[in-house]
């Protein structure tokens, strides 16, 4: 049965209403009203994830192995809702939202299976020695343990493997650390529907509900907040340089500075060089525009500049345009997206020494593929032509 949002913040198992609401932005269907979070609710999520921790971090490996399969368990029991309303919210295909469903499921399990095997714990031994000159040696032993409450902010391009229930909340349950989530406003209802099946797997395993909270998006201000509060002990973030570098600043100017594990976006330059490109200039063309193109260009590691030779750059761009065209309008996932791939492209074709060997037109949220050609004197004098654009653009 297709799933209606209740738009409400999860908090240690309570659906948790705020004091405003924003509205989703599907590609179809119907909008949805969500709580926009507040800071507190972040203490109160917070709170409650360190009042967890104390007994969670202390749980067994069999108990928190339990735990991650049950929620892959309860999220595949959900499987045709997430895939549908994922579709809705953010425009990507079936197809992709399964395999990616699939893909956070199977990270769920293999970090079952990891910390059962124990080898994360890095055991260590070194036995005292009472005679040793010129001082004896004490027992030294040494083993990890949980750091604490983790924050996690949903990416808005991975609405599965790296959101709610992706790889760094996976990690966190596993180690014994609870997490707070921080939804991205670009699939609310993809992190509520996740965030209920996680919710419903604590319950299931007898842990304390404060284990997990999901705090919805449609503030900045809840991730300054989630980011500095004294309980947080450290940070999982994939998404933009700029947000990333941002709550890493952050991290690193609290009175107790607390880790940030962050992927963060990249133009991801490829150096083409002159054998490879008179050998297969032509399949290299080929494959850029697929890689380009990938799910309207709106991944991490999206090639978006390509340095070649002079005498080899009319071929590749020739050949590139021509796979380009051929390449139809996609959804990007929200219009904010849309808008700064407009604004981005806009900025790129005004710089000086910049050419457009494809300019086509971008209707509000679908997108189609722009490619610029500059002379690398002019590319090194002018920073702003390395700042990423996050879509199908080159």
């Amino acid at each position: 049965m297709p799933y209606t949002p209740h738009g409400l913040h999860l908090i240690a198992g309570d659906r948790v209403a705020g004091p405003g609401t924003f509205l989703s932005e599907p590609v179809d269907g119907p909008a949805h009203a969500f709580a926009v979070g507040t800071e507190d609710l972040v203490d109160r999520a917070a709170r409650a994830a360190e009042q967890a921790f104390w007994t969670f971090g202390w749980t067994s490996r069999q108990d928190r192995a339990a735990l991650l399969r049950a929620i892959a368990d309860r999220i595949e029991a959900r499987a045709a809702a997430i895939t549908r309303i994922g579709c809705a919210e953010t425009g990507l295909p079936p197809a992709r939202l399964n395999g990616e469903r699939g893909r956070t499921t199977g990270q769920l399990r293999l970090f079952a299976d990891h910390i059962l095997a124990g080898d994360y714990l890095d055991r260590r031994h070194d036995p005292a020695l009472p005679d040793r000159q010129p001082v004896p040696r004490p027992d030294i032993r040494l083993i990890q343990r949980p750091v604490g409450p983790v924050a996690v902010f949903g990416a808005s391009n991975f609405p599965l493997a790296f959101s709610t229930a992706g790889g760094d909340t996976a990690a966190a349950l596993a180690a014994g650390c609870p997490v707070v989530v921080k939804g991205h406003s670009a699939h609310p209802g993809t992190a509520e529907i996740v965030a209920e099946a996680i919710a419903e797997a604590i319950t299931a395993c007898g842990l304390p509900p404060g284990v997990f909270s999901l705090i919805q998006g449609g503030n900045r201000r809840v991730g300054e907040a989630l980011v500095t509060h004294p309980l947080i002990r450290a940070v999982g973030f994939t998404g933009s340089l700029a947000g990333g570098r941002a709550l890493f600043d952050l991290c690193a100017a609290r009175p107790d500075p607390i880790p940030f594990f962050g992927e963060l976006g990249s133009v991801n330059p490829m150096f083409l060089l002159p054998s490879a490109m008179a050998a297969r200039g032509a399949q290299i063309a080929q494959g850029w525009s697929a890689s380009l193109t990938l799910g309207a260009g709106q991944f991490c590691t999206n090639p978006g500049i390509a340095v070649v030779l002079a005498d080899q750059a009319q071929a590749l761009a020739q050949a590139t345009v021509a796979a380009l065209q051929a390449v139809g309008a996609q959804a990007m996932l929200t219009e904010g997206i849309a808008r700064a791939y407009v604004q981005g492209r806009d900025r790129i074709a005004g710089a000086r020494g910049v050419q457009s060997l494809l300019t086509q037109v971008c209707d509000r949220r679908q997108a189609t593929a722009q490619l610029f050609q500059v002379a690398g004197r002019d590319w090194l004098a002018d920073h702003a032509l390395g700042e990423e654009v996050f879509a199908p653009w080159a």
